[in-house]
């Protein structure tokens, strides 16, 4: 029972009438959600890389913190192993007030110097401090240029000394002191 409709002119009068829009489905465009997250992905990647990279440019140009930290390592392993004894990690008190106790050690320990005191390359500081800091004798165990708390690179070893011919006192270093290197 299958009726057949007839065309219906009114509906017909009406479309002729009204004018055609154009559609803006979403099946016509290639684009899906998952294309759209992708892309929006990428591109949040490639504004974090560019805010990352941005600080290394620079980084040629700024100072060489690294290598003054590695300097004053290889100063403090000197130190360590020129003035060892047979106990392992004591230093010997009286060779580093003899060798060590110098306003000027940039010329001794090799590092960049000038005979002028208003062309200063590279400064050091080398003293032996109690754990919490606290210089143990500034006359005799400390060396170098004066150290008023500026930026330094630093390097220090856990050593004990031996405290024959020096005037510090062995209960300051008990169990250790911590010898100090500071290069600016």
């Amino acid at each position: 029972m299958s009726r057949k409709r007839t065309p219906d002119r009114r509906q017909d009068r009406t479309r002729a009438r009204r004018p055609r829009t154009v559609s803006l489905s979403m099946d016509d465009r290639g684009q899906t959600t998952q294309d759209f997250a992708v892309g929006i992905g990428l591109f949040l990647l490639a504004v974090a890389f560019v805010f990352l990279f941005l600080p290394t440019i620079g980084t040629p140009y700024e100072s060489s913190a690294g290598a003054d930290r590695a300097q004053a390592d290889r100063i403090a392993d000197r130190i360590v192993y020129d003035l060892s004894t047979e106990t392992p990690n004591e230093i010997d008190g009286s060779g580093f007030n003899s060798e060590y106790n110098e306003k000027d050690l940039s010329t001794q320990l090799g590092l960049r110097a000038s005979s002028s005191d208003d062309m200063v390359y590279d400064r050091i500081n080398v003293s032996i401090e109690a754990f919490d800091g606290t210089p143990v004798d500034e006359s005799e165990l400390s060396g170098g240029d004066v150290y008023h708390n500026q930026s330094a690179a630093s390097s220090a070893r856990i050593v004990t000394i031996d405290d024959d011919g020096i005037s510090a006192d062995s209960s300051d270093c008990n169990p250790g002191c911590r010898l100090v290197v500071r290069v600016w």
